[in-house]
């Protein structure tokens, strides 16, 4: 009895031997060197794991950092370039500076200026919806307004308006991480520069329709009128498929193009309102909008 004790612990004894050889040979067989910038890169970025920067998670990116010899091109839009400098002193290697970005909506086809025509029972995401039907309204461009730019947002910088059926964007928590853009089926989110004090212009309509269906399905929708363009004084207006598209770096927010819009679908946001300017020789003009003002006062 007390030998088959024994036997039996001897035998568990040396199985477990053998597997301990057997492992550790395996672990030196199959050892993975990982550079410990690897590490030391991963705790500078901030742990977001949106795939802004294209990698599928910042370890992912923190090894294109480190793997990588000119990093110019590689950046981490949540961390900015703050992050990035931290990184270039880590890597000693070069970084580009670029200027922030901010989530814009390109429709501002709200359910008062684009009347619904048909009503969608299926299940309520716009990438569904974008497969199956062209939409609640006449426009073919526009919001869907299902939400799925929200859902994907891990910062809550969106939300859903329900008065107006689309989305919002709060510039201040929007980190650039591009998952709205993705997430879009109808691409009427863009990334463009956040000026100071957020200062942006830009057109808010991608309906490529001639002017007369445009503005049938949408009163604010872009005609192709080219107002815009002949206007501006710096060619950042471009004209294509009878639709208006302004260039964030071309333009200088002169807002020339907005005055001459005829359907109100160039979007200028945080500008102070223009000042009357009224001509020294011309004192009954002062008395009238002085008059006007203390009207409207009241």
């Amino acid at each position: 009895m007390i030998l088959s004790i024994l036997y039996s612990a001897f035998l568990l004894a040396a199985i477990g031997v053998v597997a301990a050889i057997i492992l550790y040979v395996v672990s030196k067989k199959f050892y993975v060197y990982e550079n410990p910038l690897i590490a030391e890169v991963e705790d500078i970025l901030p742990a977001a794991n949106c795939a802004g920067c294209g990698s599928p998670g910042c370890k992912a990116f923190a090894e294109k950092l480190v793997s990588t010899d000119d990093i110019s091109e590689l950046f981490c839009p949540v961390g900015g370039n703050d992050v990035m400098k931290l990184v270039s002193e880590v890597l000693g290697k070069e970084v580009a500076e670029k200027d922030p970005t901010v989530a814009v909506l390109l429709c501002q086809g709200s359910c008062e200026v684009r009347p619904k025509t048909t009503e969608y029972q299926g299940p309520r995401t716009c990438a569904i919806s974008a497969m199956v039907y062209g939409g609640e309204t006449d426009c073919q461009y526009g919001c869907l307004g299902d939400g799925d730019c929200v859902k994907v947002c891990d910062f809550d910088a969106m939300y859903m308006n329900e008065e107006t059926g689309l989305p919002v964007i709060i510039t201040d928590k929007c980190t650039s991480c591009g998952a709205c853009v993705t997430a879009c089926p109808r691409d009427i989110i863009e990334m463009r520069p956040k000026n100071k004090r957020d200062l942006k212009i830009f057109v808010g309509c991608l309906n490529e329709d001639k002017a007369g269906i445009a503005k049938k399905s949408c009163s604010v929708a872009c005609i192709g009128c080219s107002k815009c363009e002949d206007i501006c004084p710096k060619d950042a207006v471009i004209m294509k498929d009878n639709l208006a598209y302004i260039d964030p770096i071309a333009c200088t927010l002169c807002r020339k193009c907005v005055e001459v819009c005829p359907t109100d679908s160039i979007i200028e946001t945080n500008f102070p309102k223009k000042k009357i300017k009224i001509p020294k020789d011309k004192p009954e003009v002062k008395e009238d909008v002085k008059s006007t003002k203390t009207k409207t006062d009241a």
